[in-house]
């Protein structure tokens, strides 16, 4: 199966058993405009891409995996986006979620994405108890303290954020859970694919920094210099946008380097390029050319 229609699938899956009758609809609602459209969904893609190349020999599992680290994102999205953090008006080219229903929906659709995603992997996760545990524990770190999602959007309220330490929590986090579920979720030893998560999650983040002063806002799908009207910690601010651009290219040699050897290795390393790519400003891209 396409691994998009795949991703779209479970995420459906997921998403309509919040809608059974007797459930508050306008809530239900916003916990569809929250996952649909997605962006590029780079997350599950990783998932699924090391469960590929490490055998996948249970799809199921590796799609909840998958879709547990999507619905996370989402739901980190939504709470982001609040008045009290960013107070973003738009979000994947529409308006936030906040802004389309209300505050108190919004809040309730994050938590709601957060207990949805754990729920998934609960259920799929009981036809392979041994590989559960290890799934659990991976993902509930990349989204609490003290080094996940929370803690980097904890990062934002401190006096003096360390930029490595609330890039590695807020971005880097998941991408790390994203190596290793795959890998668990495929019963393959996840210890070795700890790097390429750590590698991509920085360059994602770096090329996050990059858009953000240098990419058109229709392009950004949200409003672009938000880094320098919070204040908040950017590689940009730090290196400058040369800097910034080559330490982008750096990560994803490293990345590429460290994928450790296993049957799918080239078709991984390809989608790696490809993904991050991706990421560049188009307006980057045409100078490069």
């Amino acid at each position: 199966m396409d691994t998009t229609l795949r991703i779209e699938q479970a995420l459906e899956a997921a998403v309509a058993r919040a809608e059974v009758p007797g459930a508050p609809a306008k809530l239900a609602a916003a916990l569809r405009y929250a996952v649909f459209p997605g962006g590029a969904r780079i997350r599950p893609r990783l998932c699924l891409a090391v469960a590929g190349a490490c055998g996948d020999d249970d799809p199921a599992l590796a799609d909840a995996a998958a879709t547990a680290i999507e619905l996370l994102h989402c739901a980190s999205l939504v709470h982001d986006d609040l008045p009290c953090f960013d107070n973003a008006e738009t979000r994947r080219g529409k308006l936030s979620v906040h802004r389309a229903f209300d505050e108190p929906l919004a809040v309730l659709a994050g938590d709601a994405l957060i207990v949805m995603a754990f729920e998934g992997l609960a259920r799929e996760g009981a036809l392979s108890p041994h590989r559960l545990s290890g799934l659990l524990l991976t993902i509930s770190r990349s989204v609490g303290m003290p080094f996940g999602i929370v803690a980097g959007q904890g990062w934002e309220s401190e006096p003096d954020a360390v930029l490595e330490r609330y890039q590695r929590a807020k971005t880097g986090s998941l991408f790390v859970a994203a190596t290793v579920a795959g890998a668990t979720a495929a019963g393959v030893d996840p210890g070795p694919w700890r790097i390429l998560g750590e590698c991509l999650g920085e360059a994602y983040q770096v090329a996050d920094d990059i858009r953000d002063v240098a990419a058109d806002p229709e392009e950004l799908g949200k409003p672009r210099g938000q880094d320098a009207a919070l204040g908040r910690p950017s590689v940009v601010a730090e290196l400058g946008l040369a800097g910034a651009v080559a330490r982008l290219e750096g990560l994803v040699g490293e990345a590429v380097e460290s994928i450790p050897p296993c049957p799918g290795a080239a078709a991984l390393r390809e989608l790696v390029l490809l993904q991050v790519k991706r990421l560049v400003p188009k307006q980057l891209a045409r100078s490069a050319a």
